[in-house]
């Protein structure tokens, strides 16, 4: 069997080692004409690390991150909402609450490749399923014939909308910035995750390696706001000025080139991931806004549960079925949950905001951890 993946992001190259694991020729092709050390930082929990670990790469990807002791939500005066000692779940289920640069990550899932499966500058145009095979035309003339084609490239699939076009992202409602930087001098707790919700927006703060930061701001705006895409670091730290120290100084620390800037999207949970020889996976089938942190751990998820199925189950068309009974429902959940979480940690008005942190203080923290729980039981 030869598979092509479309879309060399964590989901389409964590599909590729499991694949070839399995035995199973699979190539990815990724648009991008060079690989550079781009992106900013991304959250692993428990669910994640099983599923790298199944994939042979855990320790590389250990080595290059960090793993933190608790998630803490502060509101606007620094006054903890609610802290999770995630220390407990990591020892029952393995490594959780871990950060590391996007791009330390995709030079481990790189290297675990087998050599030549990995071409760039390869952009997908269109599809053709046929009887038996699926050809891709790429927009630089060429093309590539096999058994199955997996979908990883991302929520703004050029594959998921030529056979889904009425599904587009759909708008969260507020915008995000994110960094990595170099710590410029401020007093953080190095152990921590942190997220600060206020009436100015949210910003969360992580340590990395070497001193590094990762830092992510929402604000709520309009779509596709110009106001908001001409923000710069100066403009963030005087938005967040007197909001729990020490945000205004990390904001302010950071250089413009260091920006990364989008709007906040997800979409609309898929009934159905396989597509007779295409199958979504990642962000092309669940895109989810970021606020459970699950968007690279439900692509991981994906990659090891459809190696799992092609290599245990035949004939293709009942292991497909089987990969999709698995992950449709799970990550309809996700989707579902992290939206109505960002839509409540954006409430803007003061009094609504008082509320819900109220009610989050009052929540005993084995809630929170038995929710945590349903995420780490994954059915490898």
């Amino acid at each position: 069997m030869k598979i092509i993946i479309i879309g060399g992001g964590i989901g389409g190259l964590c599909a590729a080692i499991a694949l070839q694991k399995a035995g199973i020729e699979a190539v990815v092709y990724e648009a991008a004409p060079e690989l550079k050390p781009v992106g900013a930082g991304v959250g692993l929990a428990a669910n994640a690390m099983q599923g790298l670990e199944r994939l042979g790469v855990s320790e590389a990807v250990v080595a290059r991150g960090k793993q933190l002791t608790a998630l803490v939500m502060f509101d606007e005066n620094g006054k903890v909402i609610s802290n999770l000692d995630t220390q407990p779940l990591s020892r029952k289920y393995g490594i959780s609450n871990f950060v590391i640069h996007r791009a330390n990550l995709h030079e481990v899932l790189q290297h675990h490749l087998q050599p030549g499966s990995l071409l760039l500058g390869k952009r997908c145009a269109s599809i053709n399923q046929q009887a038996e095979q699926v050809q891709v035309a790429f927009t630089d003339g060429t093309q590539a014939t096999a058994d199955l084609l997996v979908a990883a490239d991302g929520i703004n699939s050029v594959v998921r909308r030529q056979l889904l076009p009425q599904r587009q992202p759909r708008y969260a409602g507020y915008t995000c910035w994110r960094a990595v930087i170099q710590n410029p001098g401020v007093e953080i707790n190095t152990m921590i995750s942190a997220e600060t919700w206020a009436p100015q927006g949210r910003v969360g703060i992580a340590p990395l390696q070497d001193n590094s930061i990762y830092w992510y701001a929402c604000i709520n705006a309009p779509e596709r706001d110009e106001r908001m895409r001409q923000m710069t670091p100066e403009g963030l730290a005087a938005h967040f000025e007197g909001v729990n120290p020490p945000i205004a100084a990390v904001l302010a620390g950071t250089k413009p080139e260091q920006l990364i800037w989008n709007d906040i999207a997800d979409i609309k949970p898929l009934r159905k991931f396989v597509f007779g020889r295409v199958v979504l996976l990642g962000d092309a089938a669940h895109a989810t806004t970021p606020n459970m942190g699950q968007g690279a751990c439900q692509a991981i998820e994906d990659a090891v549960v459809l190696g799992q199925c092609l290599e245990q189950q035949t004939p293709v068309a009942e292991a497909l079925a089987l990969y999709e009974k698995r992950r449709v429902a799970r990550t309809a959940k996700v989707i579902r949950l992290s939206r109505l979480l960002g839509q409540v940690a954006q409430w803007q008005q003061p009094l609504l905001g008082s509320m819900r942190n109220s009610l989050f203080r009052a929540m005993p923290e084995s809630v929170t951890q038995n929710q945590m729980e349903w995420l780490y039981k994954v059915d490898f």
